[in-house]
C-alpha cells in the first residue's frame, strides 16, 4: 500500500509541484492551503508523513506542529523561505524531522521524503529491546520508558537514540549519525543533530548539563555511555 502524505502550503505552484514529483515516485498525496485545514485534514486521514510550509495564513506552520504533536507523532519534514539557523533550530526543537529552505530542489525533497519514511518503515532484521540504567527502547512498540514512565519521543529523536544505543561507547560523528538516521548527510547539515541530542538530554537525562547516558566526544561527535 502506497504511503499518504500531506502537502501543506498556501502556494498553488509549490502544491502542484510537490503533488506531481510525489505521484510519479507512487505516493498518495492530499493538499491543504492553510494550517487550520491541514490540521483537521491531519486528524481524519492520519498520513504517514507532512511535508509542511511554515509561513501560511490563518494558521502558520510553528502552531500546527505545536497542536498536532500534541495528538500524532507522524513525521514532519518543513519547508521554509527564511534561511536564518534561528528559525530552522527553532522548527527542530518543535518536532519537526527535517527541514528545507526556499527555492528547493524536487529531487532533494524527493530524496528526503524517502529517507524520512525510510526511517519510520524499516524492514529487515527483528527488533529487541534496548536497556541502559531506567532507560528501555522498544524498537517495534517504538516507545522508551524511563523509570517505567513513557517518554515522548520524536520520530528522529528515537532513531538517534536507538542509534547509539545499539553500540554502547562506540564514538558517532555528527555526519554518521545524520546519515545512519536521515539516509543522507550533507556538510553544514549536520549541526542539527546537536538540536536534537540537546532535546533527547532534556527528556532522558537528569541533568542535562552534565549527561550520564549521551555524552560529548569533543571534536568528533557522541557516544551513549556504556557503563550505565
Amino acid at each position: 500500500m502506497s504511503k499518504l502524505i500531506l502537502c501543506v502550503d498556501d502556494e498553488p505552484r509549490i502544491l502542484n509541484l510537490v503533488r506531481g514529483y510525489l505521484t510519479q515516485e507512487g505516493y498518495q498525496i492530499i493538499t491543504a492551503s492553510t494550517g487550520r485545514d491541514a490540521l483537521f485534514m491531519a486528524r481524519d486521514q492520519k498520513p504517514d508523513l507532512i511535508i509542511l510550509d511554515l509561513m501560511m495564513p490563518e494558521m502558520d506552520g510553528w502552531e500546527f506542529m505545536r497542536l498536532h504533536r500534541q495528538e500524532r507523532n507522524t513525521p514532519i519534514i518543513m519547508l521554509t523561505a527564511r534561511v536564518e539557523e534561528v528559525d530552522k533550530i527553532a522548527g527542530l526543537e518543535m518536532g519537526a524531522d527535517d527541514y528545507l529552505t526556499k527555492p528547493f530542489s524536487p529531487r532533494e525533497l524527493m530524496a528526503r521524503v524517502r529517507a524520512v519514511l525510510r526511517r519510520v518503515t524499516p524492514a529487515g532484521e527483528e527488533p529487541t529491546l534496548l536497556r541502559a540504567g531506567s532507560l528501555i527502547l522498544d524498537p517495534d512498540a517504538h516507545s522508551l520508558t524511563n523509570n517505567g514512565d513513557l517518554v515522548e519521543l520524536t520520530r528522529m529523536e528515537f532513531d538517534l537514540l536507538a542509534t547509539l544505543m545499539r553500540s554502547p561507547g562506540r564514538a558517532f560523528s555528527r555526519l554518521e549519525l545524520l546519515e545512519r538516521t536521515q539516509g543522507y548527510a550533507y556538510d553544514g547539515y549536520e549541526r542539527t543533530i546537536d538540536v536534537h541530542i540537546k532535546n533527547l538530554r532534556k527528556k532522558i537525562e537528569t541533568d542535562p548539563a552534565q549527561p550520564k547516558y549521551i555524552t560529548t566526544v569533543f571534536g568528533v561527535g557522541y557516544r551513549f555511555a556504556a557503563d550505565t
